[in-house]
């Protein structure tokens, strides 16, 4: 099955570090963030965890639940994490799927098919740096895949995040480079007649396909 965006995240049961999971029930209502990591004790992954967990509060903030993937046992992942923990100063709380027989990496299709030495001892791929947001109806809203020699920008995913959330509660899209609270752009589908009513804070025409509103955040 390919996964698109707009496609039903798929269901699995899991191992975490956090106990045994069904995945649309751990998603519950929420937001949900799944991202792989090609194996425990190695260095980029090191970092990103890390950086996650030192992150958590912003998740919080925004009902973003996060969920690691890494291709290798439980035992492994609970030494791992104390490794992280000490090494960013951190405590992490997420759980980490235990995924060495790559069933839910094959799943989500996030082994890789490009670096010949990103395998097992056993010469089966790892994973790539697959990232899933996933909202709380469980659909796909964006999928990213950075080589497993390149760390991920978890800056990026955040503001991602925001402008989903904001463009699900309001009638706005977002422009490149946006931040939050950075002006947005009125959705085309929302005449400027209309814009003008919804959008209380005013509209700058700056062409007739292009009308920016201040951020409602």
């Amino acid at each position: 099955m390919t996964l698109r965006l707009g496609s039903t995240a798929p269901d699995f049961e899991a191992q975490t570090t956090k106990g045994d999971i069904k995945f649309h029930d751990f998603i519950g209502d929420k937001w949900t963030i799944l991202f792989s990591h090609p194996a425990d004790f190695t260095p980029v992954c090191t970092t990103e965890l890390g950086l996650v967990a030192a992150l958590q509060d912003e998740f919080d903030q925004r009902n973003v639940k996060v969920i690691g993937l890494s291709a290798n046992e439980l035992e492994s992942h609970n030494k791992w994490i104390a490794d992280i923990n000490d090494i960013s100063g951190v405590d992490l709380q997420f759980p980490i799927i235990a995924d060495a027989d790559r069933k839910v990496s094959a799943l989500y299709d996030m082994l890789d098919h490009q670096d010949i030495t990103n395998v097992d001892a056993k010469g089966i791929p790892f994973t790539v740096r697959s990232v899933f947001i996933i909202d709380p109806k469980k659909t796909i809203r964006l999928i990213l895949s950075y080589p497993a020699s390149t760390g991920r920008n978890f800056d990026e995913i955040l503001r991602v995040i925001d402008s989903l959330q904001l463009g699900d509660k309001h009638r706005i899209t977002t422009p490149g480079n946006w931040k939050k609270g950075d002006d947005v752009i009125v959705h085309p589908s929302v005449s400027t007649e209309e814009a003008q009513k919804i959008f209380p804070k005013g509209v700058k025409v700056v062409r007739p396909y292009l009308r920016l509103t201040p951020s409602p955040f």
